[in-house]
């Protein structure tokens, strides 16, 4: 019972990370066809954000987090005025542009900060089942990740912004030509996952030592995720996220942490020669 538990617990861990991780870029690549290789520096405002609210200015941690989303969602509303709205429809080039994005936030986080920053505490405590030890602020992520989806996918999906923003990331031209304001549309879904990156970063900051190359701790598990859940994000991350976290589970559990991650790069090639519309499209398949 105590393994199955643990095994359980390993599981959703890995699952929140990867949803979690994810999640704001299943908006911004997803949806927009942006690739933003700044968003693991976009996670690293939103922790950067929460430990200096909370260290430096002394605030209760749900308001840091807060502060920590709402610093990232300025970051990213900049961003888009200034530099991504003109790379709309030009995917390698949105490469360059946010690899050097990338480059600048986190060369510019070890000149102000330094190598590393005081990190926080984990909110919550721990409980004891058998030999074991497990933190209850990890069960809550769990519940947040899960959470965060379904309210994206009533927001994309079933509201009337949602139809939207898929018209005119879709056909913008016609979108256009019917009275929807695009370039509203664009910076409100780009700012919305530049608000899921922050978020992640804020909520996972009390969990990781905060240096400026924290982000890149997420970046490769967010594509992977993203990459295999397929053209329609929001139906194929779960489903993606959940193949994913059990293949490295497993794999850890019964060898080693580095093989776990080698199994979970080596089942995304996979997916990707069998599944090349990934796990949204099978489902979108099995339902027709």
């Amino acid at each position: 019972m105590i393994i199955l538990f643990n095994l359980f617990y390993q599981f959703g861990d890995a699952l929140s990370f990867l949803l979690l991780a994810a999640i704001g870029l299943a908006v911004i690549f997803g949806m927009m066809k942006i690739i933003n290789l700044a968003h693991g520096e976009f996670i690293t405002i939103g922790a950067y954000g929460t430990v200096v609210s909370a260290k430096i200015l002394k605030l209760p941690l749900p308001i840091a987090m807060a502060v920590g989303v709402l610093v990232t969602v300025i970051f990213g509303y900049i961003l888009e005025r200034i530099i991504i709205r003109h790379l709309y429809g030009r995917p390698l080039d949105s490469v360059v542009a946010t690899w050097g994005i990338s480059l600048i936030v986190s060369q510019s986080f070890l000149v102000i900060f330094g190598p590393s920053f005081e990190g926080l505490q984990t909110p919550l405590s721990n409980f004891q089942l058998g030999a074991y030890s497990y933190s209850q602020y990890r069960l809550l992520l769990i519940l947040i990740s899960i959470s965060i989806l379904i309210l994206l996918y009533i927001l994309f999906l079933k509201s009337n912004f949602g139809t939207l923003a898929r018209a005119t990331i879709e056909n913008p031209k016609i979108a256009s030509t019917l009275g929807v304001k695009v370039d509203k549309v664009y910076t409100v879904t780009f700012c919305i996952g530049s608000a899921l990156a922050g978020l992640t970063g804020a909520i996972y900051a009390p969990t990781m030592t905060i240096v400026p190359s924290i982000g890149q701790a997420f970046i490769v598990s967010a594509f992977v995720t993203v990459v295999t859940a397929g053209a329609s994000p929001f139906i194929g991350l779960i489903p993606a996220a959940s193949f994913l976290s059990l293949i490295q589970t497993s794999v850890t559990f019964y060898y080693h942490a580095t093989i776990g991650v080698l199994a979970l790069l080596f089942s995304v090639i996979l997916i990707i020669r069998f599944l090349p519309k990934g796990f949204s499209g099978l489902l979108i398949k099995l339902k027709k």
